[in-house]
């Protein structure tokens, strides 16, 4: 699998008992995805050429992870943590399971769809299409907004709603239609190349949440299936599931078994805090030693396989599994057991992700097409300027969710 920048017996719900009711909302969480996607925005950011090699990624052969391949994989952490929360609070509400069944498809085709567009920016050709490609991935942005906002729900909003997101889907599908890539001798229109990084994280989040849903928080349950998707990425990296082949071009996320093993390992983690959010000390001496062990087996298994977030190794998932852990610990124990200040904006930037994620792509878009040169700073005779710009590019974008927000612009899946 190419990231660029991802048998027990199953037993229905109804036989499971569960912990007590959904717990309050857990601010650490929400904290740690504010930072991740933070964190994204700026290594994404980076000009690669001339800052330190230790900030960016590793290359494709090489043995070794620079800051950029941490960060993919604690989102994908973060992803699992979550949904023993978010299926909680979905029953609390009173939704069948039925319905949680469709609330989980409908998300993660939406991250696929999203995915898709996202990764045929790369090859599309402008003369062919008769469009600059960052026309294109502007107006697919923009689509992206229109359909996937979280409009008020105030009866007044339903009819905005509908045809924004009426005329959302049909931009989306007059650029399918007019994309073009290849060349005149051969051309071609969009297709599946890789997921891109939120396709990845539709199928993380599928089996995260299936497997959660399927069968509710047993520890050791989830543990196994996480186990065996670690097993499957370990095989896979050996070249010793061909036999998988027919199915690999639409469903290699999940029979590589690289990132449902990392979403699974936060689900695991998320069962664990949810057992104990109330006893923190008896959460840590949980979490504590469940991190430092992933990073051993990483460690381990660097023997065998090179720690690599582009072949996506099982070492690579295993140590940064472990990072997760231990950063989640520390957030966890700054923001919600001593209650330390200073925390508020990655927490609105982790409550809003998607847009943080996405609306920047918008201004980005928009900056190279009528003022590229406020890019100044991305040079490789400055390196700690180009660290510099970028660290200021991420603050900004981070406040420019903020004001979005007040203005009910805000992706929900």
């Amino acid at each position: 699998m190419h990231h660029r920048g991802l048998y027990l017996k199953l037993q229905p719900m109804t036989h499971i008992h569960e912990p007590s009711p959904v717990p309050s909302r857990l601010q650490s969480i929400d904290v740690l995805r504010g930072l991740t996607v933070a964190l994204m925005l700026f290594v994404n950011d980076l000009y690669e050429p001339g800052v330190p090699a230790w900030l960016v990624h590793a290359g494709p052969h090489e043995d070794g992870i620079g800051l950029a391949d941490t960060v993919f994989p604690a989102f994908l952490f973060v992803v699992g943590l979550s949904v023993p929360f978010a299926l909680a609070a979905r029953r609390t509400l009173g939704d069948t399971t039925a319905r949680t069944w469709a609330h989980l498809a409908v998300r993660t085709l939406s991250l696929l769809l999203i995915g898709f567009f996202m990764v045929n920016i790369e090859t599309l050709n402008p003369a062919l299409t008769g469009m600059r490609v960052f026309t294109w991935a502007l107006a697919a942005h923009l689509c992206f907004f229109l359909v996937w906002n979280r409009y008020p729900r105030d009866w007044r909003w339903r009819m905005v709603r509908r045809t924004w997101v009426g005329l959302g889907m049909a931009g989306l599908a007059l650029l399918a239609w007019v994309y073009r890539s290849g060349s005149p001798a051969h051309v071609g229109g969009m297709q599946i190349s890789w997921w891109g990084i939120l396709g990845l994280i539709g199928w993380g989040y599928l089996a995260a949440a299936a497997s959660c849903l399927w069968l509710g928080e047993r520890p050791w349950s989830i543990a196994l299936v996480w186990l065996g998707f670690v097993a499957l990425n370990m095989l896979g990296s050996a070249g010793d599931t061909t036999g998988l082949d027919p199915l690999r071009s639409a469903l290699a996320p999940l029979l590589d078994g690289n990132v449902p093993a990392i979403t699974l390992a936060g689900v695991f983690a998320g069962v664990l805090v949810r057992r104990h959010q109330a006893r923190p000390h008896a959460l840590l001496a949980r979490l504590v030693p469940l991190g430092a062990a992933c990073m051993l087996v990483g460690l381990v298994l660097q023997h065998w396989y090179i720690l690599s977030k582009i072949q996506a190794t099982p070492s690579w998932a295993m140590l940064c599994s472990g990072i997760s852990v231990l950063a989640f610990c520390a957030i966890f124990v700054c923001v919600d057991m001593f209650a330390a200040r200073g925390w508020q904006s990655l927490a609105v930037a982790g409550r809003n992700a998607l847009t943080l994620y996405l609306a920047p792509n918008i201004v980005y878009y928009v900056l190279w097409l009528v003022w590229p040169a406020v890019f100044f700073y991305k040079r490789d005779d400055a390196p700690w300027l180009a660290v510099a710009g970028s660290l200021l590019w991420t603050v900004l974008m981070m406040a420019m969710v903020g004001a979005l927000k007040r203005i009910h612009v805000r992706l929900a899946l």
